[in-house]
């Protein structure tokens, strides 16, 4: 029996779906796997080798994407081709940016290429000579040990803000370096009797140094004192680079358009807000109202059983109105796990997929902790993104395309996986999945705080709006918690995020909303047949999904046409 009949056996879909197969799947799967293992073998942040294979490695690629039968393509194997294509040029810039970073930090990091040149000599099985890597590390400490005496006593130190992100990244470089550094010395110490003679007390000397300059470092130019947490920063992009980055995303916008988006919606809740809160007989004081939902909050201990209930009740809505496919399966093994404190101060609410980690106090939290978490976790809240993180949100993706379309996660985007997410909380508010005006209140203010994310984000990045302002923004205008708010602004510009990601919740799920009514709404698809088909599709940017479920044929030099929002 062959591949494609035991997928088609195997992942029968639901009536009138489909299970489309793509040719270009194994190019895909090749080019992920060589990616992959470069990897794994090249590993050392920011290193010029590793930035030079990797450039050398996509610019193969892109001459062998152009030799490819294009015109002898259908639909799914021209999106794979236009989506590898997109990846590859998107890979290309991102070292580039790279390399310019590299360049701004090597003020801070001078001996970046000495630690990395012992990597590489290990991962080139070169013949380690114990004396001269002695020395090595000798002058790499010394080399520290002075950089770090010069910011000390310097008395005009530049702690601009521009200066100040340089060292902040700078920082976590250091923090990488010292870890290969120490894979690179446990590798031969014990195993090579000469190398641990002579280079287990230099060694120890320059992993030290590291660890003193790392914090002087933190102290002088960052501005973090020890215990503190770290300042949140960030690191704008600039305009260009978002237009760059929404045309990888095959999003025909500029930034103020999306911009002028946001506070269009942002205005759409505002209004939604006080007619929940006239029917709560708080008038126009929507913030009262928010206030009184905030404190409906459940007793520690019976959080899990409200997520639950809460859980249940979305598959129950979703599964009795016919509106998606939920496999038994998915229903069967979704877990659930509590989230630890210190990970709260970053992600103060829910994390989803297969397991949904749950925010609430513990015992060991501050009062004034304590009771922000309490408030910003409420039933009502909770009812409005705990669908968002299960079913039909994350977990039901998830479940999909590890079943189906699976080689399409290289190409995965916010604005699919966070959109398709978002999308269920609007078409859940549309088809009345809120109970009453405090219900109302929980998913409104969910909404705004998305509306809020694209403004705030991209108004940082644009270099309009500082961290602070941020933080203000979501405490004045959506009603956040300040320590929430607080954990918002850090996990968006402090964390792993890319520049897109906040404001990809609502984009996408605007672009999910529009295709829902060229192809439901029109009469063309039905619920349960759009839904289980942008399911079986894989993850890609919602411009390609249109296309695929439109059947368009996208010429080679195809660029992103669609307007959403009209």
């Amino acid at each position: 029996m062959n591949r494609t009949l035991v997928l088609l056996l195997a992942l029968a879909p639901a009536p009138g779906g489909v299970v489309a197969q793509s040719a270009m799947r194994d190019t895909v799967e090749l080019y992920s796997a060589d990616r992959r293992v470069l990897g794994r073998r090249y590993a050392v942040e920011y290193d010029a080798v590793r930035r030079q294979r990797y450039q050398a490695f996509h610019r193969e690629w892109l001459q062998r994407l152009d030799r490819a039968p294009y015109d002898r393509f259908g639909v799914e194997d021209r999106i794979d081709w236009q989506l590898m294509h997109t990846t590859i040029q998107r890979q290309l810039a991102r070292f580039e940016l790279e390399r310019r970073r590299a360049a701004e930090m090597d003020r801070f990091v001078p001996f970046a290429d000495t630690i990395g040149g012992l990597v590489e000599s290990r991962r080139k099985l070169e013949t380690v000579r114990p004396r001269e890597t002695s020395l090595t590390l000798a002058a790499l400490t010394r080399q520290i040990d002075t950089l770090r005496t010069r910011l000390e006593r310097e008395r005009d130190r530049d702690t601009a803000r521009a200066t100040r992100i340089i060292a902040l990244r700078s920082v976590s470089l250091l923090e990488s370096l010292r870890q290969s550094l120490r894979n690179w010395y446990q590798y031969y110490r014990g195993y090579d009797p000469a190398f641990t003679w002579w280079n287990a007390d230099p060694w120890k000397r320059a992993d030290s140094a590291l660890v003193r300059y790392t914090r002087t470092l933190r102290r002088q130019v960052v501005g973090q004192r020890e215990g503190e947490d770290e300042p949140i920063l960030g690191d704008p992009i600039g305009v260009e680079a978002l237009r760059a980055e929404l045309a990888f995303e095959f999003i025909p916008y500029g930034p103020e358009d999306l911009l002028r988006i946001a506070e269009r919606e942002f205005a759409w809740c505002e209004a939604e807000m006080l007619k929940a809160s006239r029917a709560m007989g708080q008038g126009d004081n929507w913030k009262a109202a928010l206030e009184t939902v905030k404190n409906s909050y459940v007793e520690p201990g019976r959080q899990p059983d409200l997520i639950r209930d809460l859980a249940l009740e979305a598959i129950q809505f979703v599964e009795s109105r016919g509106l998606v496919t939920v496999p038994p399966l998915a229903k069967e093994v979704w877990r659930m796990e509590m989230m630890s404190p210190e990970r709260q101060k970053v992600s103060p609410f829910f994390l989803g997929g297969e397991v949904i980690l749950v925010s609430y106090p513990t015992d060991e939290m501050t009062a004034e902790d304590k009771l922000m978490s309490l408030r910003g976790n409420n039933p009502h809240f909770s009812r409005a993104t705990v669908h968002h993180e299960l079913i039909p949100g994350h977990h039901l993706q998830f479940f999909m395309t590890q079943r189906y379309m699976s080689h399409r996660d290289e190409f995965s985007t916010p604005f699919w996986t966070e959109g398709w997410a978002l999308y269920w909380e609007m078409r859940l508010w549309d088809l009345g999945f809120p109970r009453g005006p405090e219900d109302r209140v929980g998913m409104l203010f969910w909404r705004m705080h998305r509306a809020a994310r694209i403004i705030f984000s991209l108004r940082f990045h644009m270099g309009s709006m500082t961290p602070q302002q941020a933080i203000d923004f979501l405490v004045d205008r959506v009603g956040h918690e300040r320590a929430n708010a607080t954990a918002e602004v850090r996990r968006s510009f402090n964390g792993d995020y890319p520049p897109l990601y906040q404001l990809a919740y609502m984009i996408g799920g605007l672009q999910f909303r529009a295709l829902h009514r060229e192809l439901v709404t029109s009469g063309r698809m039905t619920e349960r047949a759009f839904h289980d088909a942008v399911l079986q599709g894989g993850n890609m940017p919602v411009e390609m999904v249109r296309a695929r479920l439109l059947n368009l044929e996208l010429p080679r030099n195809y660029r992103a046409s669609w307007r959403f929002d009209n």
